[in-house]
Formats: C-alpha cells, structure tokens, sequence
C-alpha cells in the first residue's frame, strides 16, 4: 500500500508505523486517520506481523488534530444533523462525515489481533494522546509530552477515550486529567499511569522492540490474539460466567490446535513451533467480536 501521511516497515515479524507528517509535528489529519485505520485492519490477516509499534517522525510523535485545514479542521460535515439514534449502525456510509476521525482508528486498534506498542517519542497531544490509549503499552521518551487538552478547546475527549481512559488510570484520575488539561512530561505521564516507563530518546525503540518480542516471539498467534481480546472485552462483561462461556471455547480451540504443540515442547523439552495463524482464527471468534461491538 502507497501511504502520504505514515510509513510501515516491517522487521522480523514487528510491523513499525512511523507517523510521517514531521513539518507538521505530525498532526492529525483525515487521511492519517483513513490511512491507520486501514492498517489496522488489514495487518490483522497478514501473517508476516506478529506485533506493532507506532512511532512519530522529527521531534513529535503527533501534535493533534491540524487546525488549519478548510471547513470544519474535524472534517465533519456541518449540514448534518445527526441524534444517538442515528449513531446505531456504525457502518452506515452516511455516517462517513459524522463520526469521529479518531474513533474510527482507535476502534480498529481495539478490534486489532495483534498487541499494538506506542513508542512515544515526544509531544502527543490531543488526537495524538488519546489514539495511544487503546494501545497495549505505552513507553514515552524523556522529551515525550502528553496532553489530554480538549478542555482548552472548548471541545470533548474523543477516540473513545472515555471508555480507554477510565480503564487505563481508575475514574477519578481520568476525569482530573480530562478537565484539568495540563500537558504532562515524561515523568508525570508515568506517574499519572498513562505510561509504563520513560527511555532516554535513543533507547525508547529498543524497549518497544523488546516489549513487542517478550509477548509475541515464540508465541502462537492464535493464543494471543484470543488473549489479547479476552482481557479487552470480557472484563466488561456483567458477569463472570459470560467470561467463562468464552474461556471454555477458546481453550477448547487451542487445545485441538497449537496447544498441543505446546504441551508437547513442554514435555520434550525444547521449543515449540506453532503453525497457527492469526488469519484463520477458531469459527466462534468472529460471531463473538460483532457480539461483543
């Protein structure tokens, strides 16, 4: 795929997309979102990726939405005038210009089948803050920032970040950095737990490579994206026994599939070689995600 505002590059199984708009400081645009979006999606059936890690280009890893575009900068349509009950059919093409540019690519990362990294480089701010929450891992350089700064704009957190946020720091903590606005460094960003660690700027890729292979080299692909979407969606379940429905067909699929060949390698002591793909998932596995939508 030809790409205008991100590059991939793909390394012994670790896809890295690198935000690549850095006279801009990467800032946000409709086509990176249509241009994430659709690597999200499609990297999903690409067996040659077992794990990705996001990245900025120059100083920023992205500096929000671009305000100086034409018409709305959100690129929504303003003739439209849309109700929640409109908003039920999310594949609705004449929802296109109503739904949020950010949404969209954070749902496809949410839906994604392998663990996404975000290497944090520098500022993050807005779009470029909240896109990284529905991330599986956030590492920040130490010249990273890190705003959540919709209150200054007069606007609302979106990309769904009102469902990661609240999941990533607790309640509490989300609304003080919702309404508060303040732009973090590295440090806080740590400490407000939005991040795992902070890196020296030429160690930061290091440890999301590292990161990336410690939970997917070696691994069967089938196991982890179940795992990965297990731990997204069944804690929202209403009760554990719906948790259970979907423990007991996933570990019935892997048993029957690379788990044999991993209590094999357990017992004969030497290194499994899983043959599963994440491309061919176990039949339920579809069924359940709409479900879970």
């Amino acid at each position: 795929m030809a790409f205008e505002t991100i590059a991939h590059h793909v390394d012994d199984g670790v896809l890295t997309v690198t935000l690549r708009r850095p006279e801009q400081l990467n800032a946000f645009t409709v086509t990176m979102a249509d241009e994430l979006e659709a690597t999200f999606r499609t990297v999903n059936d690409d067996d040659s990726v077992r794990a990705v890690i996001v990245t900025g280009a120059g100083r920023a890893f992205c500096a929000g939405m671009a305000l100086s575009t034409d018409g709305n900068v959100f690129g929504l349509d303003e003739s439209c005038e849309p109700t929640l009950a409109d908003m039920q059919d999310l594949s609705d093409p004449s929802l296109a210009r109503v739904r949020d540019t950010g949404g969209r690519v954070t749902l496809a990362i949410h839906d994604c089948k392998k663990p996404v990294v975000a290497a944090i480089n520098g500022p993050a701010v807005g779009i470029g803050a909240t896109m990284t929450l529905a991330m599986d891992a956030r590492l920040v350089s130490t010249k990273a920032r890190f705003g959540l700064v919709f209150g200054r704009l007069g606007i609302v957190p979106e990309a769904a970040s009102s469902w990661f946020l609240p999941r990533i720091v607790g309640l509490p903590r989300a609304l003080d950095l919702a309404l508060s606005a303040d732009v973090l460094d590295a440090d806080a960003t740590v400490e407000n737990g939005l991040a795992t660690a902070s890196y020296e700027p030429d160690q930061l890729l290091p440890a999301a490579r590292e990161l990336a292979d410690r939970w997917t080299k070696g691994r069967s692909p089938v196991a982890v994206a179940l795992a990965r979407q297990m731990l997204r969606r069944n804690s929202s379940y209403d009760h554990p026994a719906d948790a259970h429905r979907v423990d007991s067909l996933a570990m019935f699929w892997t048993s029957v599939g690379d788990g044999k060949e991993g209590v094999a390698a357990f017992l004969e002591k030497r290194s499994p070689e899983f043959t599963g793909r994440a491309s061919a998932m176990p039949d339920f596995y579809d069924d359940w995600i709409d479900e879970a939508r």
